[in-house]
């Protein structure tokens, strides 16, 4: 350095700003250290040339930057002599407020709740239990409003299609249903052909083809199949798996990811259902995927703000600028978690190969799930822990705990700043992302709780579980 270059080099902190796939924002520069994420949310907005200015929010080595540079180098006795890598999260431009009361407990099944799913357009919930009925509810009088007969045993999972139209649910025996959620009445006989108990169903995205007319679904039988609504009819036989296929996902790019007892996960495409890639890793058991799209393949064209379509291409269209927002320029990733206590980060469309091992449960991983922006990873475990992980890097960000049983669901907040878990111990609990703390303790089930979804408008959850409730929380 010449001359006295020294003290004014010490109060500049050479930065680059890069989004969270790590494409760099323009070429490193030299911040003063008295900058926060104030002054750094204008200089991003300024050098996006965003029109109108977004939220955003900072992280340097997976800590989110509260405070001005300076404070946290000294802090983290962070080295100057290299350049510091800070990346810029886009955040949701509207907030959900945390649930903190139960508005509803309603009754009507006999048996068990198995699982609750909110509508795509969040104005209709559906819920499927050991009493063979699916069971529509009434989201304005928190009412019962249609019972779905028909199944011969416990229903052990229900999805709607993207576009709201169609309600199916699998169960123990091996048959589907389709439902018209408008009447509760069957659309059609049951659809028949898996041999062993559905182990999920998932819809083709709206984006891909719409009206909705094809799901597939995954069996203990060790199928997938591919089935169409309007056809009636099995149209494609997914088989290779040598056990159980535990579940099912219908990717945004029009491949079908199944993981199985068999220890691997499988991708089909599917025009004829040919197996094209197959992702060796786990060394138990696949419990659950996760997509980092998944939560715009849910709500298709829907969002939070409750706009509705009029024709089947409006809706394709907006589900497909959704679709491309949300995916940015990166491959799709998909997450497994698995019996072996682990889960894997892939990136299927560039590699076979695992992107990152995601260690540190300590028993089964029963459900992982990415956050609605894709910045994050959740995973529910046996051992009573809830962990947070980067959806990008799969790097272990923070561990929750709080609950005193296994936990069994999660699901996220619209805006992608809470989560919300259920356990067998009863309760359910809503965390905080950026503080990483509980944000709110909500008991009231008198037994375990064994399904719980959050509404894609963000204005309800609903829950259920052993003691027979659906409970609604505002």
């Amino acid at each position: 350095m010449e001359g006295g270059g020294e003290d004014e080099m010490n109060k500049n902190v050479m930065c680059l700003l890069t989004d969270p796939d790590g494409t760099a924002l323009g070429a490193p520069m030299y911040l003063p250290q008295n900058v926060g994420p104030l002054q750094l949310q204008q200089l991003v907005n300024k050098l996006l040339n965003n029109e109108e200015k977004l939220p955003y929010a900072f992280y340097i080595s997976d800590h989110e930057l509260v405070v001005e540079l300076g404070s946290y180098l000294e802090k983290n006795k962070v080295s100057v002599e290299k350049v510091l890598r800070i990346v810029y999260q886009p955040q949701a431009v509207f907030r959900i407020r945390p649930v903190n009361r139960c508005s509803a407990t309603i009754s009507g099944h006999t048996e068990a709740v198995l699982s609750v799913v909110f509508s795509p357009d969040g104005r209709q919930l559906a819920s499927g239990s050991g009493d063979t009925t699916v069971r529509l509810w009434d989201l304005n009088t928190q009412t019962p409003l249609h019972t779905c007969t028909g199944h011969k045993n416990w229903v052990l999972c229900i999805a709607w299609s993207p576009d709201c139209k169609h309600l199916v649910s699998g169960s123990k025996a091996g048959e589907l249903q389709c439902w018209d959620p408008l009447t509760g009445k069957p659309s059609g006989n049951s659809l028949i052909g898996h041999k062993k108990w559905i182990t999920g169903i998932s819809w083709e995205p709206v984006h891909l083809k719409a009206p909705c007319r094809r799901f597939v679904s995954s069996s203990k039988d060790g199928d997938a199949r591919i089935w169409d609504v309007s056809l009636r009819k099995c149209v494609m036989c997914l088989s290779g798996h040598t056990l159980a296929v535990t579940c099912v996902k219908w990717g945004g790019d029009g491949m079908i990811y199944t993981g199985s007892q068999d220890c691997t996960i499988k991708v089909w495409e599917t025009s004829q259902g040919k197996l094209i890639r197959e992702l060796k890793g786990h060394g138990h058991w696949v419990n659950s995927l996760a997509l980092s799209t998944e939560y715009v393949l849910r709500t298709g064209a829907f969002d939070h703000t409750g706009k509705h379509y009029s024709s089947p291409e409006e809706m394709q269209e907006v589900a497909q600028q959704r679709y491309n927002k949300m995916k940015g320029n990166g491959p799709e990733r998909l997450v497994s978690g698995s019996d072996d206590f682990t889960m894997i980060l892939w990136e299927p469309a560039i590699s076979k190969h695992p992107k990152a091992r995601m260690t540190g449960h300590q028993q089964l991983v029963n459900h992982v799930y990415f956050s609605p922006d894709g910045q994050w990873v959740a995973s529910a475990s046996f051992d009573k822990s809830v962990k947070l992980w980067n959806g990008i890097t799969g790097k272990f960000v923070a561990a929750f705990r709080g609950h005193v049983g296994p936990v069994y669901q999660i699901s996220w907040s619209a805006d992608s700043r809470l989560l919300l878990s259920g356990s067998k111990d009863s309760t359910l609990k809503v965390w905080d992302i950026r503080t990483q703390k509980l944000k709110q303790d909500l008991p009231g089930h008198a037994d375990e709780v064994f399904a719980v979804d959050w509404s894609p408008d963000g204005e309800k959850v609903a829950s259920g579980g052993r003691d027979r409730v659906l409970k609604l929380w505002m």
